[in-house]
């Protein structure tokens, strides 16, 4: 795309801008933040925006405006070459700026704040009796018995837990896997850890006489792990995928391909043509969930002295459901039309509101809630929730717009709380290095902006990658968790920005101001390919060492 010349014209009037500042305002008054304030309300800021999207440029996260130089690329994680069903094919996005015309100055402004003074003024003791505190169970007892409220109703008792299998303790079939998170931005030596949960439809869970069975949901869920896990470099005829063990004579068909229906098994060889119990009438379709299968995701701060750093207040919660079942035609069509849209100059529109929940053309319904200035969570504006749609729509990385489950660690390892302990740095799909390695390697740092002076500190002496102390680390944790004084200045600055409540500019809470980062982009040339820094071998799967069944080391 060329960029037009002469002065940019404006996104909106400046009529329209005062009436959606005026609209924030009042809606902002009612959850409690000016003289308006009564009992809070989760909903009343959603309710207020629907329909009022001040950036509608939103879906461009703040890393596409990473300054290159022309040698650094972390964009080749997200941009790449068609890969299983995902006909997205944008590598053409490393090597040339193609922003559209509202969005070729960059409004992610939370980049080039310096929060240095807000930061000095939050001690150690203040952030940690902040970041342990729940604010998940207000928000469900809230909506639990909202009339008014169409959308996705938080439902799973964190206070409860999971068991040692990842199920959830209070019986709703939620199940936490464990997954290697994806480079860049969702490393927790960049701000924050998180965790997912996944729940497929009832007679997923159910036998053939619709009873509820935890063997035959551990049965389906390995099918679906190796339907989605399983690079597309593999046939189905020739897959194989390591397992938590299954009953075969429970799922009624043979799983390991060795001819007889009997005994445990724990490698999946072959695709099975169809699901168990209740969902033996539901073909396994490589790549793609199954309709209604539920996702849900939150975002924490990182507490120092916890196992896994992950906080017990939560920065947000995210939830997705598939309500449109894709394949075939309809999904390339689908493609297509996204592909138009992105020739053309006019932003892309979603259908709902952040009330009902927002939904891509791919199926996906998203729905998102994030801190008020007190640290309560609230539901996401429209906004916001465009924001959600720009990773979960359109990038040739993802495998049915999912992020999470394609990454989940093979078999028994990768069901439970999430955590990097033990967890290898598995190279990507068709690749021989390590994924972190590669990383470092490619974007010359630790995140996108090259703002994580720890990580250049520590792998970067003297400005040069040291390859040996890289491949050295124990495990992902090693790698990728921060200092304890990183993770408290983290806090921090995510903290400072929640009391800001300024989201619309972006969520990136850095220290600092960003350097690598453009304010105005001109479109055309990155400089990438000149230079040979184009890459269109990046993968969402991973090679795990005993993902097709050989022992880890």
């Amino acid at each position: 795309m060329v960029a037009r010349s002469g002065a940019t014209r404006p996104l909106y009037s400046a009529r329209m801008k005062r009436l959606y500042t005026l609209v924030l305002a009042l809606a902002l008054a009612a959850c409690g933040r000016g003289p308006a304030s009564g009992d809070f309300d989760p909903l009343a800021l959603a309710q207020a925006s629907a329909g009022h999207v001040g950036n509608p440029d939103a879906v461009v996260p703040p890393q596409c405006y990473t300054r290159t130089d022309g040698v650094a690329n972390p964009c080749w994680t997200c941009h790449t070459a068609r890969n299983g069903r995902n006909l997205t094919d944008d590598v053409r996005l490393q090597e040339r700026y193609a922003f559209k015309h509202g969005g070729m100055r960059n409004r992610w402004d939370n980049l080039f704040q310096d929060r240095r003074t807000a930061i000095a003024g939050i001690d150690d003791a203040q952030m940690l009796t902040y970041l342990r505190q729940d604010n998940y169970s207000a928000l469900r007892d809230s909506l639990r018995a909202r009339r008014d409220y169409p959308g996705w109703r938080p439902d799973l008792d964190f206070s409860r837990g999971f068991d040692a299998e990842g199920f959830a303790r209070d019986g709703s079939w939620w199940r936490a896997f464990r997954y290697k998170p994806f480079p860049g931005t969702f490393w927790p030596t960049n701000g924050s850890t998180d965790d997912i949960a996944i729940r497929l439809p009832r007679f997923f869970y159910s036998d053939a006489q619709g009873r509820p069975s935890r063997e035959i949901y551990k049965i389906n869920l390995a099918i679906l792990e190796a339907a989605l896990a399983v690079p597309d470099t593999v046939p189905d005829a020739q897959l194989r995928r390591r397992i938590e063990p299954v009953d075969e004579s429970v799922a009624g068909m043979d799983l390991d391909g060795d001819g007889r229906i009997a005994g445990t098994v724990t490698l999946i060889r072959g695709l099975p043509l169809h699901y168990a119990g209740g969902a033996a009438g539901v073909g396994v379709t490589r790549h793609l969930y199954p309709i209604n299968t539920e996702f849900l995701h939150t975002v924490r701060y990182l507490d120092p002295d916890a196992p896994d750093l992950a906080s017990r207040r939560m920065k947000e919660v995210r939830y997705a459901i598939k309500t449109r079942f894709l394949a075939g035609d309809d999904l390339a069509e689908e493609y297509r039309e996204e592909a138009a849209e992105d020739r053309s100059d006019r932003p892309p529109v979603f259908a709902g509101t952040p009330v009902t929940g927002v939904t891509s053309p791919f199926g996906w319904r998203l729905q998102g809630f994030i801190e008020d200035a007190q640290g309560r969570l609230r539901l996401q504006t429209q906004e916001e929730h465009q924001f959600c749609m720009g990773c979960h729509t359109g990038l040739g990385i993802t495998v049915d717009q999912s992020f999470g489950f394609p990454r989940k660690r093979p078999g028994v390892d990768g069901w439970g709380t999430q955590s990097l302990a033990g967890m290898p740095d598995a190279p990507q799909a068709g690749q021989r290095e390590p994924e972190t390695l590669v990383y470092f390697r490619r974007a010359r740092g630790g995140d996108e902006f090259r703002a994580n002076d720890e990580v250049l500190g520590r792998y970067f002496p003297a400005g040069a990658l040291d390859e040996a102390k890289v491949r050295a680390a124990q495990d992902l944790r090693e790698l990728i968790t921060p200092s304890r004084e990183r993770a408290l200045l983290l806090d921090k600055a995510s903290l400072a920005l929640v009391r800001q409540q300024d989201f619309a500019h972006g969520r990136d809470a850095l220290p600092q101001p960003a350097v690598n980062v453009h304010r105005l982009i001109q479109n055309g040339d990155t400089g990438l390919k000149k230079n040979h820094a184009v890459y269109d071998d990046g993968r969402l799967w991973l090679d795990w060492p005993e993902a097709a069944g050989a022992t880890p080391p």
